[in-house]
């Protein structure tokens, strides 16, 4: 078959390629793709590019224990130039390991023309295009490690067959760029090195064109003394050694990557490597069976094998040693058949077979150091490849014996399974719950499958299901720590305490005591520490037990110097104890195990802010956002820190930091609300009016925003628009007093609604007895009402409980003269007692704007001699002569920092998934406003809360609103340290996604 024909072939093996994997781009980020990608910061842009080259595939610094040691720094570019190009979209991860595996694909068809003849090279290459097996690799994002180092395996062998393609002469340059792609095979995926092997053989079965049998003969005539003259080139030999020595000089740049150290694995992880003597050879050789039977028969795909999915050989009579048997046997018989067989081609096509079969399985077989699975179908990406040429060779032979049809048909059937086969498996992995589903069709005994079920449903906020999974994982391994912790983190979301605290105590119970002479750090899963955080969280909720959380935390401390997620959260609870010092201290040593960490200068910033430094707060939110600028806490308050120095360039940088926060998230109403108040402090009363809106459009509840864009319609004469938003936000904070008084303004002033009024205030002294604004102004009431000797009454108590306040003192003169001009037979004659607060409710509004239904009335009549309003309506006041802008043109000074705490944040075992903890509010007191002079009487008492509303408008804006928090009085802003769990391999731990903290 001509040159064409091939070309007609290899495109016909591309297109198979692509179109079963087609369905896969729709696919999202599961399992291991979530550590390795979403939760993976060396993706990100603005982490420095040498952190690649430092850290292991899921972004753990090599020399750390915790660190798999998967060391893949070209893979983890890739990785880096998707997320450059389209963030965190999966299609685009997706697709560029299809167009991989097509690549490989048609290097494969290239390799195997070297050896088969086309129609048989043909039909391995669409068998390896194909088989099911392979859908981990392919569709499973972190598989791109496997179809990478796939890539270069071949390149460098088929640039080592060019180098040697003349027994007496070697092309150094292709034999250079050969070794060139065997190390970046091994920087995509560590069994790359084995390429080096292949080569190996290749050159002595084909180039050199010995036979198997004859080095047989060769090794037993030099034991028997007689003189050996091998058919050899000096070129071969040259080659040979160049092969020899890089590969011994990757091997030991390897391991010094590694540090020396093989990682530190779990039983869970591979019950097998713990396992004593003869158990764990008959497990491990019984493994390598269910590999080759995973390659003939993918019938029972599952996308995770550790804990009890295959139960420990421990007797030499357990039945499936018989596997065991049957699998070393055929694979013998082929070993056999190369050294015995009369044909050339035979031998080299099965020595060739079988070594891109075996040597690439090596690293994963356990048979030479643990790792970290059971079985792994995408590590059988590679050596599928010798065991399809065995395939395509041995139907080429069945073939080519009269047996045409029936090889024909036979193949057929099976390519189309395997294409159908393959086709449904990518849609197990459109999300996280499909995939661990289908494992769980396969699989009853992995209490690791239960528990990512439960973690999945714990993200679509179904805690109750994955409650259910969470106590089946129980079930299956009792042991399992991971699983105790997942279900106290469950029923610490379902407010199930006690029930949480239980299972954290069982989970803590069933960590490794020390030994003697034995080093705890060594013999305890990181992961596992996580119990004593999620206790200790839970516990530090009850604030009289923070010196019981610390000390959980410190406990942690002592097992591991460099867990880092315990100096997080401890310095929370330091924070709640007021030892700020110490949590400053607490942070900077965690610095020192992880300097490149956000969260750590996050939380140190808050420290800063604690202590009243709010320069070097702003400094640490600034360095965290250079490690992470996506940061979204530090994003967000150290925006109101910029906001708070009042400069209009330092503003701008805060908008633009409000405005990403926004394109991250559109329905945080918190970014619309700063956004409004920076608004204002640009005199932009029409764009903060538009925020304000928009943050009580996601937030009916939203308190700050509420009163905010209620004091801003009000200030732009638009009350009766006002009113709504003001009778919305006492509905939901029926205690909020700044609102009652200028609901109640509106209600006097422009509704002509006194009952309303007289509600507003009375439930403001409801609220506080010795409110003074809000008595006096029901004192204004009365007068409106007419009621003289009643408001005579009332201005006295007021005089009383605020003798200084010569307003008010003036007031009640004014209502006693017009008392003695008014007839007694005209005068009220009401008690200003207990009674008149017990009898005399006025029940005709209920705060819902139902009052608003009547019918509106004009100016209001004078009360006070020539006064314009009996309450001042915050429209036209300008107190204390502060000029036309009574907004933003006055001065004001805290008395303290904001409080801060712990923000929650998922950790990810990690889950938190990640991102771990605690929410606060913190509390700002206003200071004392002097009483402005004035010229109007009541209006000086009136000025008087003008300008405290606008103060706590101010500092809205400054100290930014929180859900609960009204301005200058409760700012929820600040929203404190950020408390982060992280994890590796598995995604959100998958081995144990144990530890998100709660």
């Amino acid at each position: 078959m001509g040159v064409p024909a091939r070309g007609v072939l290899a495109a016909m093996v591309a297109i198979a390629a692509f179109t079963v994997y087609l369905n896969s781009l729709s696919c999202g980020f599961v399992f291991d793709d979530i550590s390795a990608i979403k939760d993976n910061r060396d993706l990100r842009p603005h982490t420095p590019l040498k952190n690649v080259f430092y850290n292991d595939f899921w972004g753990t610094p090599m020399h750390k224990e915790q660190s798999h040691k998967s060391y893949r720094p070209l893979c983890v570019l890739t990785f880096r130039w998707n997320y450059l190009i389209h963030q965190l979209d999966p299609m685009g991860y997706h697709l560029l390991n299809v167009l991989l595996h097509v690549g490989v694909c048609l290097l494969y068809f290239r390799m195997c023309l070297m050896f088969l003849p086309d129609l048989a090279s043909f039909v391995s290459a669409l068998l390896f295009a194909v088989h099911p097996i392979h859908t981990e690799a392919v569709t499973g994002v972190v598989g791109r490690a496997e179809t990478l180092s796939s890539l270069f395996y071949l390149a460098a062998f088929l640039t080592y067959t060019k180098s040697c393609k003349s027994k007496k002469s070697t092309r150094w340059r292709s034999l250079i760029l050969s070794m060139l792609f065997v190390l970046t095979a091994m920087l995509c995926k560590e069994q790359g090195i084995t390429a080096t092997a292949v080569c190996v053989l290749y050159e002595i079965f084909v180039v050199q064109k010995v036979r198997a049998l004859d080095i047989i003969l060769t090794i037993r005539s030099a034991l028997g003394g007689k003189k050996i003259s091998p058919s050899w080139s000096g070129e071969g030999t040259k080659r040979l050694t160049a092969l020899t020595i890089v590969t011994f000089c990757l091997l030991i740049l390897r391991l010094q990557i590694m540090g020396s150290k093989l990682p530190v694995f779990t039983r869970f992880d591979n019950p097998a490597s713990v396992a004593p003597s003869p158990v764990r050879q008959f497990t491990y050789n019984y493994l390598a069976s269910v590999n080759l039977r995973l390659l003939f028969l993918p019938i029972d795909l599952c996308c995770d094998w550790t804990m009890g999915t295959i139960p420990l050989i421990d007797t030499l009579t357990d039945p499936r040693n018989l596997a065991t048997i049957a699998s070393h046997t055929a694979l013998t018989g082929l070993l056999a058949t190369a050294i015995l067989t009369r044909s050339r081609q035979t031998s080299v096509v099965l020595i060739m077979s079988l070594a891109m079969m075996i040597l690439p399985f090596l690293p994963a077989s356990n048979l030479f150091f643990p790792v970290g699975f059971v079985i792994a179908e995408r590590v059988l990406y590679a050596p599928s490849m010798g065991f399809c040429m065995l395939i395509g060779y041995g139907w080429s032979i069945l073939s080519g014996k009269r047996y045409k049809r029936v090889s024909l048909f036979l193949l057929s059937t099976l390519l189309i399974a395997h294409a159908a086969k393959t086709y449904v498996r990518n849609y197990d992995w459109l999300d996280e719950y499909s995939i661990f589903m289908s494992g769980l069709k396969v699989n009853n005994r992995n209490a690791k499958l239960f528990n990512n079920v439960g973690h999945a449903l714990e993200s679509q906020g179904r805690f109750k299901e994955a409650l259910n999974f969470f106590n089946m994982a129980v079930n299956v391994q009792g042991d399992d720590i991971g699983a105790h912790i997942n279900v106290g983190r469950t029923y610490n979301h379902l407010k199930m305490f006690k029930e949480a605290e239980d299972a954290y105590l069982k989970a803590k119970s069933l960590l490794p005591k020390a030994k003697p002479g034995e080093s705890y750090q060594a013999r305890i899963a990181p992961n596992h520490l996580n119990v004593f955080v999620n206790l200790a969280n839970l516990i530090a909720k009850n604030a009289t037990r923070l010196e019981e959380a610390d000390l959980l935390y410190r406990q942690a401390i002592s097992m591991r110097a460099d867990y880092t997620q315990a100096y997080i959260n401890r310095g929370d609870v330091l924070i709640k104890l007021n030892r700020t010092k110490e949590a400053q201290e607490v942070y900077e040593r965690a610095l020192f195990y992880d300097s490149n960490n956000p969260d750590i200068y996050y939380n140190l910033g808050v420290v800063f802010l604690e202590q009243g430094k709010a320069s070097q707060a702003l400094a640490y939110l600034d360095k965290a956002l250079e490690f992470d600028p996506e940061h979204e806490q530090a994003l967000l308050n150290s925006a109101i820190l910029l906001q708070e120095l009042g400069r209009a360039e330092l503003r701008k940088v805060a908008r633009e930091r409000l405005l990403k926060l926004l394109r991250k998230d559109s329905n945080n109403e918190r970014v619309h609300f700063n956004l409004g108040m920076l608004a204002m402090d640009d005199r932009d009363s029409a764009d903060a009016e538009r925020w304000f809106r928009n943050a009580v459009a996601l937030k009916e509840d939203f308190r700050s925003a509420l009163f905010n864009l209620a004091l801003l319609l009000a200030d732009e004469q638009r009350p009766l628009e006002a009113a709504p938003f003001l009778n919305q936000l006492v509905r939901f904070h029926p205690d909020h007093v700044k609102g009652l008084i200028l609901l109640g303004d509106i209600y006097i002033n422009n509704i002509k609604d006194l009952d309303a009024a007289e509600n507003c205030y009375r439930r403001i002294l409801q609220l506080d007895p010795a409110n003074i604004q809000g008595l006096h102004n029901l004192c204004v009431v009365m007068v409106e009402r007419g009621k003289l000797g009643l408001a005579a009454q009332c201005l006295e108590r007021v005089a009383a409980l605020a003798p200084q306040q010569d307003y008010v003192h003036r007031h009640l003169a004014i209502v006693r003269s017009r008392i003695n001009r008014t007839p007694p037979d005209q005068l009220d004659t009401e008690v200003f007692d207990e009674s008149f607060w017990n009898g005399n409710k006025r029940e005709n509004t209920n705060f819902n704007g139902d009052s608003m239904a009547g019918e509106f009335l004009g100016n209001p009549e004078t009360v006070f001699l020539n006064h314009a309003s009996a309450v001042h309506n915050y429209l036209n006041t300008d107190p204390a002569g502060i000029g036309s802008d009574p907004i933003n043109n006055r001065m004001m000074h805290l008395k303290g920092p904001p409080k801060s705490r712990m923000v929650k944040s998922a950790a990810k075992d990690g889950k938190t998934y990640g991102q771990v903890a605690v929410d606060g509010q913190p509390v700002t007191e206003v200071p004392h406003i002097a009483e402005p002079a004035g010229d109007g009487v009541l209006d000086e008492l009136l000025c008087t809360d003008v300008r405290e509303l606008e103060i706590n408008q101010k500092l809205g804006s400054k100290l930014m609103a929180g859900d609960d928090g009204e301005p200058a009085v409760k700012a929820d802003q600040f929203n404190q340290s950020t408390t982060i769990t992280g994890n590796k391999h598995g995604g959100k731990i998958q081995e144990s996604k144990e530890s998100p903290i709660a």
